[in-house]
């Protein structure tokens, strides 16, 4: 589907980060002045967010075998060196690790509330002017269309995050490039993700919202690194992913042409 298109902002690119982080912030004051907002959000990400920390906490567990069953060319090595190569290897692990709890989280908790999401993009959209162009689809072909995207995107994400993780055994820039480029990796595909209930409504798949989301790529990173570094602290996604919904329903009207200032 031909979709419209919106030029970027006449400013410099770190204006649109900004601008775009400032999307984030926009949500979270929808969410917080919205009592019902709240409540239709917060009990998928609890839910998700509570397998989530199992699993990362089952990986911290088990951090130091993994080290050692991805380095055996440092079984023979003496105790310092090997020791070396391990623990550069655990954060590798770790950061891989959370880059993908990160994007995933995503996924699941949207695939868990997918009715409670869809209803918070609703009401955003309906406070600046509605939904033009919309068009009906069933529960279970919205749900089928948003596994199969998170899928997709998940898979897409593992295939950028193996060679961060490689990345990650460097010394000095596995501890400095490396997360940040995984922010930025990390943050483009939360957007994609985030932005999937707003261009579903209108009838618009996953190559369309990439298409428009690329148009101003600053913006987008913007959001999605403010949401990815809000997601990374202790609890973050289980508070922060109804905002989130709301900012990334911003972003897509944004994307569209479509006012974002509320009537």
């Amino acid at each position: 589907m031909n979709a419209p298109r919106l030029a970027a902002p006449v400013v410099g690119a770190v204006g649109r980060f900004l601008s775009g982080a400032g999307l984030l912030l926009r949500g979270i004051g929808l969410y917080v002045r919205s009592p019902g907002l709240m409540l239709l959000g917060v009990l998928p990400a609890l839910i998700s967010g509570a397998l989530f920390v199992a699993a990362f906490a089952t990986l911290v567990y088990f951090v130091d075998d993994l080290a050692a069953l991805v380095t055996p060319f440092a079984d023979d090595w003496s105790a310092t060196p090997r020791g070396l190569v391990r623990v550069i290897a655990g954060p590798a692990f770790l950061g891989l690790g959370g880059l993908l709890a990160v994007v995933t989280f995503t996924a699941v908790t949207l695939v868990i509330g997918d009715p409670f999401y869809e209803k918070i993009s609703e009401r955003v959209e309906e406070r600046y002017g509605g939904t033009p162009g919309a068009v009906e689809v069933s529960f279970w072909a919205s749900l089928r269309r948003s596994i199969a995207d998170s899928v997709r995107l998940v898979a897409i994400s593992a295939l950028v995050g193996i060679p961060l993780f490689a990345a990650g055994f460097l010394p000095v820039v596995g501890q400095t490039v490396v997360p940040v480029i995984g922010a930025a990796v990390g943050g483009w595909f939360l957007s994609l993700e985030l932005v999937g209930a707003p261009f579903y409504r209108r009838g618009m798949r996953l190559p369309d919202r990439r298409s428009l989301l690329k148009a101003d790529r600053p913006t987008t990173l913007g959001f999605g690194v403010a949401v990815f570094v809000c997601f990374l602290i202790p609890l973050g996604a289980v508070l922060v992913m109804p905002a989130a919904v709301a900012g990334a329903t911003l972003l897509a009207r944004r994307s569209l042409g479509q006012s974002i200032e509320e009537r």
